[in-house]
């Protein structure tokens, strides 16, 4: 089972990973051309609208985040019948599910005038958009809802490879759209049709995988009492997704409370590269996800551990280089990009990587909380959100856009660095914290003297970024120097660094012969 495991979680890391550096170079060509012919305004109300909507996926209320915990022990087993029976009830409470959201989206849209009343895009383009990527949301809770067992069973390449493969297409008609009309309503219907075609080829895909799979709505709304499990971990979860939803589409709206759409696109240019890093390392990192669980099923704790500390480390070493990059690289890059008015000022991308380290460390704990089906901590992520708010609302008064990305660092640390950690060790592994507070605090360590040592022999490396070929020659450097650092001074001091490099040597060394 450990190969099979291994082997599905590669191939997921695999198509991650070509679709990532091909939607990597488009994204920014894209943004550079919506933003010339479309308009920063615009770009910011599609940005807005998105985190707007992304609120009335709290109707979701949890489900969608806590089937995988129950899909994974009859995946284990190959229980077909139990399977069918979960998808069913699944579809069955997704649908109520989608029609509450479609009534909440239709009452949400009467307030649409009165949120974007200070703005120069007419009111028609606006509920356009609106209503463009409310359908497409819609989508995936009638029809889209079996994808879940693909994610589960470890086959998540299927949804990137059809989804990235549908999303190319589409963003390289928008570029022309753009570029030749600057047609608003062309550019959304574009963007309604194409997941209508990703939905229709993607369910073709899972008949074809799942041969035995014969999901029934009507069942679903029978036997759904019977898996009460769902609703009660659904129930956890859905605190835990109300916080995550605050943490990330609160951010926008603060920031549009204290500034201008203006701003929230130029803030949005530096999410798009933090967004797309992160995206490497989640998409990577997260094809382990379903290997944790049904690792977890099988019960070995001695692997479980070491497995543990192996991912965490992983999740170490790939966040500080994330961070490493965007202090170093970054403002060059837009400055080159879209040009120097589009810089902001220093402390914003400091903020930004501060959040960016524990957003991508906490992907080990969480993980295996979610492995463990330890959902029931629902008040760390009010206290979560509470923070995140209070302290942006203060914040972004006093200092602007610099104060509300403090506010979400300051979550974020209470959140995944104090109490995440804490929960796993006490009611997962049963360890005390102690034995994981001596090796984070270590690691960081390492981190920060690496950083510096980087920064400081990068000094005398006399290479003026003045141009793309420069920054990337700089860029090589930087990152190469950086993890030669790091990595070496993790291999001598951390034992799960050697066993790391022991497990790739030996799947390379597979591979070859």
């Amino acid at each position: 089972m450990r190969e099979s495991r291994t082997k599905k979680s590669l191939k997921n890391a695999q198509v991650n990973l070509i679709f990532y550096f091909i939607t990597l170079a488009l994204s920014f060509f894209s943004r550079k051309i919506f933003l010339d012919y479309l308009g920063a305004e615009f770009i910011g109300l599609t940005g807005t609208l998105q985190n707007l909507l992304g609120f009335l996926n709290l109707a979701d209320l949890g489900i969608g985040a806590s089937i995988g915990y129950v899909l994974y022990k009859p995946i284990f087993e190959k229980d077909e019948k139990k399977i069918n029976e979960i998808i069913s009830v699944f579809g069955f409470l997704y649908r109520r599910i989608g029609l509450i959201i479609l009534s909440a989206g239709i009452i949400l849209s009467f307030f649409l005038p009165l949120i974007f009343k200070d703005i120069n895009i007419n009111l028609g383009v606006v509920y356009a958009v609106y209503y463009g990527f409310l359908a497409s949301s819609l989508i995936g809770y009638f029809i889209n809802y079996k994808q879940t067992l693909l994610g589960a069973d470890q086959r998540n390449y299927v949804v990137v490879g059809y989804f990235q493969t549908a999303t190319l297409i589409k963003t390289l008609i928008q570029m022309a759209v753009a570029y030749y009309s600057t047609n608003y309503y062309i550019w959304i219907a574009i963007e309604l049709a194409f997941s209508i075609l990703f939905s229709i080829i993607l369910n073709i895909k899972i008949k074809q995988t799942y041969p035995w799979l014969k999901s029934s709505i009507t069942e679903g709304k029978v036997l759904y009492k019977d898996y009460d499990v769902i609703l009660k971990k659904a129930k956890q979860m859905f605190v835990h997704v109300l916080s995550g939803m605050g943490r990330t589409q609160v951010l926008p709206f603060l920031i549009y409370a204290y500034e201008s759409l203006t701003i929230v696109a130029y803030y949005g240019n530096y999410t798009i590269i933090t967004s797309k890093l992160s995206s490497l390392v989640e998409n990577f990192l997260n094809s382990t996800g379903a290997g944790v669980g049904n690792l977890i099923a099988e019960g070995n704790k001695e692997k479980i551990l070491e497995v543990y500390w192996e991912l965490f480390t992983i999740r170490i070493i790939t966040a500080s280089t994330t961070a490493f990059m965007v202090l170093t690289m970054v403002n060059p890059f837009i400055k080159l990009w879209l040009g120097e008015e589009y810089i902001l000022p220093t402390i914003i991308p400091i903020l930004m990587v501060i959040n960016l380290f524990m957003n991508q460390t906490r992907g080990a704990h969480e993980q295996f909380l979610y492995g463990y089906g330890l959902f029931q901590d629902t008040w760390a992520p009010l206290v979560t959100l509470t923070l995140t708010v209070s302290v942006g609302l203060l914040g972004g008064y006093i200092w602007g856009l610099p104060g509300v990305l403090l506010g979400d660092c300051i979550s974020a640390m209470f959140l995944f660095v104090l109490w995440k950690p804490s929960f796993l060790f006490k009611s997962g592994f049963k360890l005390p914290l102690k034995v994981f507070w001596i090796n984070y605090s270590q690691k960081v360590i390492s981190v920060i003297v690496c950083m510096f040592i980087s920064w400081w022999l990068l000094s005398f490396i006399p290479i003026n970024v003045d141009s793309f070929t420069n920054w990337i020659v700089y860029s090589i450097i930087s990152l190469i120097l950086f993890e030669l650092l790091l990595l070496s001074a993790f291999y001598l001091q951390f034992k799960e660094m050697k066993q790391i490099f022991s497990r790739f040597s030996n799947i390379i060394l597979k591979k070859v012969c």
